[in-house]
């Protein structure tokens, strides 16, 4: 597996990232994650006849995780028949329901890579080294071919992606 030394930084400390560095053009790799259900489904079994959003996230439990799931989830709110964001993170499916219920979030799907780590390692966002396996913060917008248009891997975790950028692409192909 590639790995990518220095990738990003964690409050300034530097990071190997597991996986290769995605980019525009490419097509959206498999993964095995679990759904808020307990279903494993991979990118086949997302809603392919919409725009798609994954956003990788280290977990739901932090301030700017659980801030950019609440920002997704306003966001898509008028896009909801023709888009669909999904969050992706290491948190058991339950915290992740749990998380959703709470801040009622019904815009975002949550999919949980704790089963094999397998979105993380593909979409080139899965952290090495730390203590407990966690996930880079990252945006991948996906068309209905199956197609990344857009990219977007934040330099340093503890920051928010580029909402702007990210929603203009969305909607763009939605």
């Amino acid at each position: 597996m590639q790995k990518r030394e220095k990738a990003v930084t964690f409050k300034g400390n530097p990071l190997t990232l597991i996986g290769p560095q995605l980019k525009v053009g490419d097509k959206a790799p498999d993964f095995a994650c679990v759904t808020s259900g307990l279903e494993v489904i991979g990118i086949g079994k997302t809603q392919a006849n919409k725009a798609r959003l994954f956003s990788a996230v280290p977990s739901l439990d932090t301030p700017v995780c659980s801030e950019e799931t609440r920002r997704f989830d306003k966001e898509l709110a008028g896009l909801k028949d023709k888009a669909i964001c999904y969050t992706v993170s290491l948190d058991m499916p339950f915290a992740q329901k749990r998380f959703c219920s709470a801040e009622n979030i019904t815009n975002v799907q949550t999919l949980s890579d704790l089963h094999d780590q397998s979105f993380g390692k593909n979409y080139g966002c899965l952290i090495e080294g730390l203590p407990v396996p966690l996930l880079s913060r990252a945006l991948f917008v996906v068309d209905k071919t199956g197609k990344i248009i857009y990219c977007e891997y934040v330099p340093e975790v503890a920051q928010y992606p580029n909402y702007d950028k990210a929603i203009e692409a969305l909607k763009a192909i939605a």
